[in-house]
């Protein structure tokens, strides 16, 4: 494997190294993941043209005036790599509505792992290339993350996990530290040669 490339699951089926702080007194099966998101959006058209024309998803589905939630309304699947979908869209209770408040319970943001540096280098290329404003940009230790709001308010983690030898342990295996300084976007970009 390559620098930029590392396992996705560690020996024994686990997601990492990390030794929790405190574990379950039944832990949940150590393959589990998030397998996609689904979100409310004011405009598929809008949202379609952020996730598909600049981040680079494929839509999977597409359909207007759909039943869903006692309405209709628009929903978009999208997804990489042939998944049946990573992120969905809908208007079903949202069309033209606006986001999210801030001091309000919900979700904080959705993070979308990169499997290279080099493919979140691409991400910021793009980002970079259609004007759109990056948040924030952070060395977490264990990964590098770049992030932005998509058009509807959502916050968005672009992310590239470090191999697990070099994420940040203290003796005992749990995580030592996970803000670190921002990340030099130029070292970055320079992944794409």
């Amino acid at each position: 494997m390559s620098a930029g490339e590392h396992r996705v699951q560690a020996p024994g089926g686990s997601q990492g190294p990390i030794v929790p702080t405190a574990a379950a007194p039944r832990p949940i099966d150590p393959g589990v993941r998030v397998g996609h998101v689904h979100l409310r959006t004011a405009d598929i058209d809008r949202v379609k043209t952020f996730y598909v024309e600049i981040l680079g998803f494929d839509v999977v589905s597409e359909a207007r005036g759909v039943p869903g939630w006692g309405t209709t309304g628009d929903i978009l699947f999208l997804s990489a790599g042939g998944y049946h979908h990573h992120l969905g869209f809908n208007t079903w209770r949202s069309a033209g509505g606006g986001p999210q408040p801030d001091g309000a319970a919900g979700l904080h943001h959705v993070a979308l792992v990169y499997p290279t540096r080099a493919g979140l280098a691409d991400a910021v290329r793009r980002l970079q290339g259609a004007d759109w404003p990056l948040r924030q940009w952070t060395d977490h230790g264990t990964h590098e993350a770049v992030y932005v709001s998509d058009p509807d308010g959502n916050d968005v983690e672009l992310m590239w996990d470090r191999p697990f030898d070099a994420w940040p342990l203290d003796a005992a295996g749990h995580l030592d530290g996970a803000f670190g300084p921002d990340i030099d976007l130029d070292d970055l970009l320079r992944e794409l040669g």
